[in-house]
């Protein structure tokens, strides 16, 4: 309890808080207590004062002969009352008519009254013959507002207070309990200091400390001291430098210092490590904790922190060793994910930015663009250009460069080998290339780059570039071979995608080659077509119009199952097949079958000579329309069926026998006959317009009928553009469509004889025909129609069978048949010159354009075609 010690000391500080309490509470009382006392005097005074001016009488009274006899004994009745010390009433003169003591009554008023004569009220403070006192003067008024009198009361500030001396006592007492606990703690804190510092005093005490804390941060150890709640106590001068810790980061929660979050968790954890390495900034360290309650000491933990130089550098070199492996790794899978050359160096580029380089461009040979072999000696074009920014004043993508032979890129392709060069400032070869370009560049910060060729076997593709901008260090040694490890994979790739981009040029000119460039001349239908290519590959989708025998036009739709150039050739060759099977004019039925056993045929020949698969899957739509019956035939070998569109608007998808695909054989196809009105549209596709991968057949189905339903009256162009509105732009499937509407060849241009089986009705057909031609201005034609319709006859007449019809079609030629119950076909001669007969289908194969033999089921048609004049 002496002075000298902490407790002691600590005692005497409290002695002086409480006194210096009490005494300011005593003083704040008293001061309190005095202005509550003026408070109160003043609204005291101001209430009587008033209350006895408005009493009524008052302002009477003062008019009186003898005021002082009326108003002395209120104004003292009053007092008593209300326990004021006076009660004065006196005119506006200020001469009083009341008074506690008489003697001074007709004497001046004491005070200021000049307010209250002007209406107002006075309070003032004055120190009066009985003491200080608050009185208060306020006026009397008339009936009119008048003032008339003037009425003071006034109380001693001695009368209202008198409570500060009632809580002195109680604050005495408070303090001297207040006393007696600091007493007793300091004896407590006293005690407990002895215990805890083992009886050390202040000096020794001080001493231990400064021992103490000199050890703490002379050591070349970080030594942390965590509390039980994560809490930071105690960190010396290394584990500040290590950690980078804040000036002020004792007591705080160490989750909150900035640290990483695997060493701010192993800190606020607690548990017990030894020598773990963690990488903190740039810095490896070897951290061994333990908690601090394994001998009942407090809840918490001690960390030491120990800086690894060797294990550091070690890691830095496995970091580096593991990032490349990375990146030959993302080389490998990201590298060539498409079979599009400019998509792979774009790829490279990607990669290659910001992980490598700044700035990394690919520059390849126009002819690996377009599939072929590169040509050296030719200039390059910009494939790819990535970089950490967009502005930069590098070659842009597109651009065709001739590198000049002292450029790096130059000796690159000459010899072959990778260019390093590790300050652009210093290559003057590099900067002969474009002067004013190269001074961009450098001015830029471009300082520094690795020029790697592009190899894929013993072609040379072109060169990546890698640049350097942000990394003040250049390009080294270690980073070319990475460089070129980079560029070999991706060469790999750029190779592949150009030898893909070959083939598929080259399907792609086969495919188009073997589709109709152009359709035909026909008057029958009018027609509009689309074909899509699939997204990638190249399918065996195919069409076709076919202008027949009789103003008959066929369409045609067809599919191989898969891609690439077996699916193009095939299908040129099932084109074909269809083109010359349609020249015998079979009817649709029949034509499928021969070309399901040609295909048949064809997988046979293709599995035996090199086990290649069969082409089964092939799939065709065969549909002939007939102009002037109107009646459209349709057959089809396992493909989707048609829809049809009434003229006004109603589209249905008319029942045609679905037969197998082309190639199974040994079952039969059938025909559907419709009959279709003027201007009805048909519209043949591929399955591609109505299935791919997301959606079946059905769902695709009713989509077409939704788009076809949307364009009543439409031509065929305008509902082929609406058909494919609700396509995407590229297909996963090739698309092929025909849209024909059709027309009438009426009766006004269509002329018709039966025909007796006798010699003489040669002539009457001649003078009909000759009749009907002058009807049609046709005046020119009469002599060759004449000539080619008196053999046809003719022949009829003797070889064929009754009845016999004869013909005449006018459409875009004139056309003559003649009909007959016979199935013999007659065959073109050339008669010797002895010969009597055998001339007559000659001289119609020469006067006619075309002429031919179809079949019909009750017999034949021969017919001959003339172009109109």
């Amino acid at each position: 309890m002496t002075g000298r010690s902490v407790a002691g000391q600590v005692f005497v500080l409290q002695v002086a808080i409480v006194l210096l309490l009490v005494v300011s509470a005593v003083v704040a009382q008293v001061l309190q207590v005095r202005r509550d006392s003026d408070l109160e005097a003043a609204n005291r005074s101001l209430a009587v004062a008033e209350s006895f001016a408005n009493a009524p009488g008052t302002a009477a009274a003062l008019r009186a002969p003898n005021p002082t006899a009326v108003l002395q004994p209120r104004a003292e009745a009053v007092r008593k009352a209300t326990g004021v010390d006076f009660v004065v009433v006196m005119n506006t003169a200020g001469i009083r008519y009341t008074h506690p003591k008489p003697d001074r009554i007709g004497k001046k008023f004491v005070g200021t009254i000049g307010p209250a004569l002007a209406g107002g009220t006075v309070t003032e403070h004055v120190n009066g013959t009985i003491g200080p006192l608050v009185q208060v003067v306020v006026p009397v008024k008339d009936s009119a507002g008048s003032v008339v009198g003037l009425v003071s009361a006034g109380i001693t500030t001695a009368h209202v207070g008198g409570a500060a001396h009632q809580t002195l006592p109680l604050l005495i007492s408070a303090a001297a309990a207040a006393l007696v606990l600091a007493t007793a703690g300091t004896a407590l804190v006293s005690r407990r200091l002895l215990r805890q510092t083992h009886g050390l005093g202040p000096y020794e005490m001080t001493r231990m400390y400064e021992h103490h804390d000199a050890v703490l941060h002379a050591v070349r150890e970080g030594v942390l001291i965590v509390s039980g709640d994560g809490r930071l106590l105690l960190a010396n001068d290394e584990a500040h430098r290590l950690l980078g810790l804040p000036a002020d980061a004792e007591r705080r929660s160490v989750l909150d210092l900035g640290l990483d979050a695997e060493t701010a968790t192993l800190l606020a954890s607690g548990r017990v490590a030894t020598d773990e390495v963690h990488l903190v900034k740039d810095r490896l360290l070897a951290i061994n904790q333990r908690p601090t309650e394994l001998r009942g000491g407090p809840a918490g933990s001690v960390t030491t922190l120990r800086d690894s130089t060797e294990l550091r550098a070690l890691s830095g070199r496995a970091e580096v060793a593991r990032e490349r492996l990375n990146m030959l790794y993302d080389a490998g899978v990201g590298i060539g994910t498409s079979l599009d050359v400019t998509r792979t160096a774009e790829e490279l580029a990607e990669l290659a930015v910001p992980r490598f380089a700044d700035f990394a461009t690919v520059d390849l040979f126009d002819a690996v663009l377009q599939g072929e072999e590169p040509k050296p000696g030719t200039a390059l074009r910009r494939t790819a250009c990535g970089g950490i920014r967009e502005d930069s004043p590098l070659y842009p993508v597109g651009e065709r460069i001739r590198f000049v032979p002292t450029s790096p890129q130059a000796r690159s392709l000459t010899t072959g080998q990778s260019v390093l060069v590790p300050r652009l400032r210093d290559a003057p070869g590099w900067r002969a290339q474009d002067l004013e370009r190269t001074d961009q560049v450098l001015a830029y910060g471009i300082h520094s780059m690795i020029t790697v060729p592009l190899r894929a076997g013993s072609l040379l593709l072109g060169v990546a570039n890698f640049w350097r901008a942000e990394k003040p260090q250049p390009f080294d040694a270690e980073e070319l071979e990475l460089a070129e490890e980079l560029v070999a994979r991706a060469a790999v790739s750029i190779d592949n995608a150009r030898r893909y981009t070959r083939e598929h040029s080259m399907a792609v000119t086969l495919q188009r080659s073997l589709l109709p460039r152009s359709l035909p001349e026909q008057g029958a239908l009018e027609i509009a077509y689309r074909y899509l290519p699939a997204q990638s590959g190249v399918g065996g989708d195919w069409f076709d119009v076919l202008p027949l025998s009789g103003a008959r036009v066929a369409l045609v739709v067809g599919d191989v199952v898969g891609h690439g150039l077996h699916a193009a050739a095939t299908m040129g060759r099932l084109r074909t097949a269809v083109h010359n099977f349609s020249a015998l004019d079979l009817p649709p039925d029949e034509l499928l079958g021969l070309l399901d056993e040609l295909v048949g045929r064809i997988d046979q020949d293709e599995t035996a000579a090199d086990g290649s698969a069969a082409i089964t899957g092939a799939t065709c739509l065969y549909a002939v329309y007939d102009p002037v019956s109107r009646r459209c035939t349709v057959a089809r070998a396992g493909h989707p069926p048609p829809a049809l569109v009434h003229p006004e608007g109603r589209v249905e998808f008319p029942e045609v026998p679905a037969g197998p695909p082309l190639g199974l054989g040994g079952l039969p196809f059938e025909t559907a006959e419709l009959e279709l009105a003027e201007g009805s549209r048909l519209v043949l596709y591929t399955d591609g317009l109505v299935e791919d991968r997301e959606r079946d057949i059905d769902t695709g189905l009713d989509m077409l009928s939704d788009a076809l339903n949307g364009t009543p009256g439409a031509s065929p162009e305008e509902t082929c553009r609406a058909v494919l509105g609700r396509l995407p732009a590229r297909p996963s499937d090739d698309v092929a469509l025909i849209v024909a509407r059709t027309r009438v060849l009426g009766a006004g241009r269509v002329a018709e004889w039966q025909v007796p089986s006798e010699p003489a009705a040669v002539s009457e057909v001649r003078s009909a025909v000759t009749r009907q031609l002058a009807d049609w201005g046709l005046e020119e034609l009469v002599f060759t129609t004449e000539l080619m319709l008196s053999e046809l006859v003719t022949n009829a007449i003797r070889y064929g069978r009754p009845p016999i019809v004869v013909r005449l079609l006018r459409d875009r030629t004139l056309i003559c048949e003649v009909c007959d119950r016979s199935t013999t076909s007659p065959h073109l001669r050339y008669a010797a010159s002895t010969d009597e007969g055998g001339r007559g289908l000659f001289l119609v194969a020469q006067l006619a354009e075309r002429w031919g033999t179809r079949y019909i089921p009750n017999g034949k048609i021969i017919w001959a075609e003339q172009p109109l004049p």
